[in-house]
């Protein structure tokens, strides 16, 4: 009786064991297909709005609509403060200041802000339009922006420190 309760107990040990996946990758998600996706939307908007855009290396699209002046070199430091209204593709807004600019680390917003900033200066106005994988990707910080969207934003940096 003694060595068939530890036959099962081997038997129930070695299946747990079993269960276990070895070297498995924590998150196999390939945003190449959606990044194609998102671009292919972003190119048929751009072009069925006549928005006078231009693709940056990055894959974000962009329209400096006024370039501001100075010369700031941007960090992840760098305060920016900035009024701005974040749109879907299908002109659901999700977000805006509405007129009250608010201030921000350029380290601690999207990255299709960190990239498309830096393009204007103080003063300046720029509207981006930023695949899902540099804006919150498969992760939806509300349920105004479904996971996967592309966001519009038209901004107006007013300060920069």
């Amino acid at each position: 009786m003694v060595k068939f309760k530890y036959i099962i107990l081997l038997i129930c040990l070695t299946g747990c064991l079993a269960a276990c996946k070895k070297n498995a990758p924590v998150d196999d998600y390939d945003p190449t297909p959606q990044f194609k996706a998102d671009t292919t939307a972003i190119s048929a908007f751009v072009k069925a709005n006549n928005i006078p855009a231009t693709k940056d290396a990055s894959g974000i699209f962009y329209q400096i609509i006024a370039p501001g002046s100075g010369n700031v070199s941007y960090l992840t430091s760098t305060v920016i403060t900035a009024d701005y209204e974040g749109r879907l593709l299908n002109g659901t807004i999700f977000d805006s200041t509405k007129g009250t600019p608010i201030s921000f680390k350029l380290g601690n917003v999207i990255l299709g802000w960190q990239f498309g900033i830096q393009k204007i200066q103080k003063g300046g106005k720029i509207r981006l339009i930023i695949p899902s994988y540099f804006g919150y990707g498969t992760q939806s910080p509300s349920s105004s922006i479904p996971p996967n969207s592309v966001l519009d934003f038209t901004i107006t940096l007013t300060d920069v420190q």
